[in-house]
């Protein structure tokens, strides 16, 4: 009798593997909930930051100044909730990001340096808002972190 004519016999680890598909799909979800949450926060973030901006730019420059903010700030929600939904896709369906959100600025800004009343500056910096949220987020995040672990023995 050879190695090849003999019948492998499952162990238990490969029978618990089996047994276990409805335990790998729960830190999954639970990760999934943890991106929705942080998507949600961010996006909270970043719509009261482009809020107190576009109030703060109307007081201090013009209404079209402020708008062109906004018109900015809106795209850059755009790109965030479609990076959002690319990440979310992430290892399902997609094995890397796509690269066409960033058609979404490339497009503004064309758009705006062709129309007279739009400004490229002010529509560039509001859609760098979301970065500004990410940056809020880390640094936020990093004291957290650094206050619990001065509050351990």
């Amino acid at each position: 009798m050879s190695l090849s004519d003999e019948q492998i016999a499952p162990t238990p680890t490969t029978l618990q593997d089996a047994q276990s598909g409805s335990e790998d799909t729960e830190p999954v979800d639970s990760s999934m909930q943890e991106f929705y949450q942080l998507y949600q926060e961010l996006l909270v973030i970043t719509l009261a930051l482009t809020g107190v901006i576009f109030i703060s730019v109307w007081i201090a420059y013009s209404p079209n100044i402020a708008l062109n903010y906004l018109l900015g700030a809106c795209a850059g929600v755009l790109y965030l909730r479609m990076l959002a939904k690319d990440v979310e896709r992430l290892g399902r369906e997609k094995q890397s990001l796509s690269k066409t959100r960033l058609a979404l600025l490339v497009g503004l800004i064309l758009l705006a340096s062709r129309l007279n009343q739009l400004q490229i500056l002010p529509i560039f910096l509001g859609f760098l808002t979301y970065k500004a949220t990410l940056i809020i987020y880390v640094v936020r995040v990093a004291f957290i972190s650094d206050s619990t672990k001065l509050r351990q023995p």
